[in-house]
């Protein structure tokens, strides 16, 4: 029997899926911009990429710039619940490229679509919390010959794959896109507070202001999920394991204290650490009635859910999205998108503008890889500076922004240690 060469839920979808990509389209210039460079340069030309990322319109857009530098590219879900189906047809029915995702997919489901992506048999891998890449260094080690390179785009999978490199375990270089500034100091604090916030609202309707709003960590992601909180007239809490972080989030006005205080004040709670059992069966024990918890992380591991359907003595979903547990004593807690990633299970994801410069990071990244793979270590690396930066120059020309240029008598200031007072 042929193996299907796609796996999505209705390709009937597929005109929705194209408008909503054309949409983004309009807030990418950055990738816009590329698509033109790439199609003139091919520098992806001959490679075959399996690319495992959210399946959104921002993705749709990434995948076009790929396929118009020349790569033969495969996409698969990187969560079960992120996937946009109509996204998803538009790519299949129009694009030609082979997707393998449905939206609420099982886990068995999500783990054969990794399967169907890896026997694309990659020169290039394409990750989003390095699930392909841990798949193909467990289940694979046969295809391990034809990769050259691989990206990684978010905080938890370079966290997995330093882990792996630490080990001797990881078999090819991978370029943090996560690490980039026009990465992490946009797409991570902009994009997922808004997006985070954005997916809390559409799944519940309740009103911010005045709520006590607790917020896990004090990263990146969790900064700008503290901040968009509080700009729309929460209270803030934050909680940290990390002495500097905590007195960073101080130092920026938010209350901070451990969890377990936190837990009984708190009306919503969000994770985005990056860790397992952020919220756990002790703070369950002392939350209110109708605390409502989501996890921004990108695994569905921060709530601790085998617990709480433990002591939960009945489970209902109440609103799309929503489920309530109710436990012994009476007392109700709301969990969004079934712990998974609230703006991604709840909502749309990330705005485009700042997925375009992430997008923009992860196309130059796989060039740059197709270009430096011999002298490149197994190991993980950031993006080159010159990536960075450059990345950081075509938006502010996007946006009609003109900045400053160093003279060369203030260059030749900088780098002299004669000058003085």
């Amino acid at each position: 029997m042929t193996k299907p060469s796609f796996h999505i839920k209705d390709i009937n979808l597929a005109e929705k899926g194209r408008l909503r990509i054309q949409w983004a389209a309009q807030e990418m210039p950055v990738l816009n911009l590329l698509e033109k460079q790439f199609r003139e340069e091919r520098p992806l030309e001959g490679m075959r990429v399996s690319a495992c990322l959210h399946v959104t319109s921002e993705t749709g857009n990434l995948m076009r710039i790929l396929q118009a530098g020349g790569a033969d590219v495969v996409l698969t879900a990187s969560n079960p619940l992120s996937t946009q189906d109509d996204v998803a047809a538009a790519l299949v029915a129009f694009h030609e490229i082979p997707v393998f995702a449905i939206k609420g997919e099982d886990n068995k489901t999500y783990y054969q679509h990794l399967e169907a992506a890896l026997e694309h048999r990659p020169n290039i891998t394409m990750d989003d919390g390095a699930d392909l890449v841990s798949t193909l260094h467990a289940k694979h080690q046969e295809l391990l010959g034809n990769v050259i390179g691989g990206t990684e785009e978010t905080t938890t999978g370079v966290i997995r794959l330093k882990a792996m490199a630490k080990d001797g375990a990881l078999a090819y270089p991978i370029i943090a896109v996560n690490d980039a500034m026009t990465k992490y100091l946009f797409d991570n604090r902009y994009g997922t507070g808004q997006s985070t916030l954005d997916g809390i609202i559409r799944a519940t309707n309740i009103l911010l202001a005045g709520k006590v709003f607790v917020v896990g960590g004090y990263g990146w992601c969790s900064r700008g999920i503290a901040m968009r909180a509080r700009g729309m007239g929460a209270n803030v809490i934050v909680t940290e394991v990390d002495p500097l972080r905590a007195l960073e989030a101080t130092m920026d006005g938010f209350r901070v204290m451990p969890m377990q205080e936190a837990a009984k004040l708190g009306r919503i709670f969000v994770s985005a650490t990056g860790d397992i059992h952020v919220f756990d069966r002790h703070h369950f024990e002392v939350m209110q009635d109708g605390a409502i918890l989501a996890n921004s992380g990108h695994f569905n591991v921060e709530i601790n859910l085998p617990v709480l359907e433990e002591i939960a003595v009945s489970k209902r979903q109440i609103r799309d999205f929503l489920d309530e547990y109710t436990l012994a004593d009476g007392r109700r807690l709301y969990v969004i998108g079934e712990g998974r990633l609230v703006n991604l299970a709840a909502a749309e994801g990330h705005p485009s503008s700042v997925m375009d410069m992430s997008f923009a990071n992860q196309a130059l990244s796989a060039a740059y890889m197709r270009q430096n793979a011999k002298t490149l270590q197994p190991q993980v690396y950031t993006v080159p500076e010159e990536i960075d930066k450059r990345i950081a120059r075509m938006k502010l020309e996007a946006m009609d922004i003109n900045i400053d240029t160093l003279t060369e008598e203030q260059i030749h200031y900088l780098n002299s240690w004669k000058s003085g007072t």
